[in-house]
């Protein structure tokens, strides 16, 4: 009796932000996106730095009815058609870099990551508008576990599951950090991108 395998392919979104190419950052994200072809995936990559991401956000386009230029609009089409979102960066003084940042304030906005219930001003809960249900973050640091987590209370996990991910509609969320990178080995270095492979094959397959 012949058995059959369904395979569900997606679309998953890559947002890289390390302006170094040679970084481990470029390193994981190509990692990523070879692997996710490999799945069978179709994926849509930006590097936000090598586009020259336009991240300020201008004062018309704040609210749900302002206009976005062509260039923000491409970003919020592929944003809402994503089945899967994949966030490279790393930790710069407990935030993402500003470009990254940027990209947040431009590209998930009302009408297209969250809205508002009707008649509400703004001051309620959010609903998720997002089509994907699963984000990973993989984030690159030089500070050790215990400091990160006791003294500066791992802002990263709060923004962007709790600030993010969470208020956008995605259920499932992954983040991993490599540290410590500065004083990392080759050897270690394969480890954690043979690890990026294992988490994208266990949420993407």
């Amino acid at each position: 009796m012949e058995r059959y395998v369904i395979v569900f392919f997606m679309r998953i979104l890559i947002i890289l932000a390390h302006p170094v190419k040679q970084s481990f950052n470029h390193a994981i994200a190509e990692t990523a996106r070879k692997k996710l072809l490999t799945l069978g995936h179709e994926v849509i990559y930006h590097d936000l730095y090598a586009e020259n991401f336009p991240a300020l956000l201008p004062a018309g386009e704040i609210s749900r009815d302002g206009l976005a230029d062509h260039v923000i609009q491409k970003h919020c089409d592929e944003l809402q058609s994503a089945d899967g979102i994949l966030i490279v960066h790393p930790n710069w003084w407990g935030m993402p870099p500003a470009i990254l940042k940027g990209w947040i304030d431009r590209v998930l906005r009302p009408g297209v990551a969250y809205e508002f219930q009707e008649g509400d001003p703004g001051e309620g809960i959010p609903k998720g508008l997002l089509k994907a249900r699963t984000a990973i973050v993989l984030n690159t640091s030089n500070t050790n576990k215990d400091r990160e987590e006791n003294i500066f209370l791992d802002p990263l996990e709060t923004i962007w599951k709790n600030c993010i991910c969470y208020l956008c509609g995605i259920n499932i969320f992954h983040r991993k950090m490599f540290r410590i990178l500065i004083t990392s080995t080759e050897q270690q270095r394969r480890k954690w991108l043979a690890e990026v492979e294992q988490i994208l094959t266990k949420h993407f397959s």
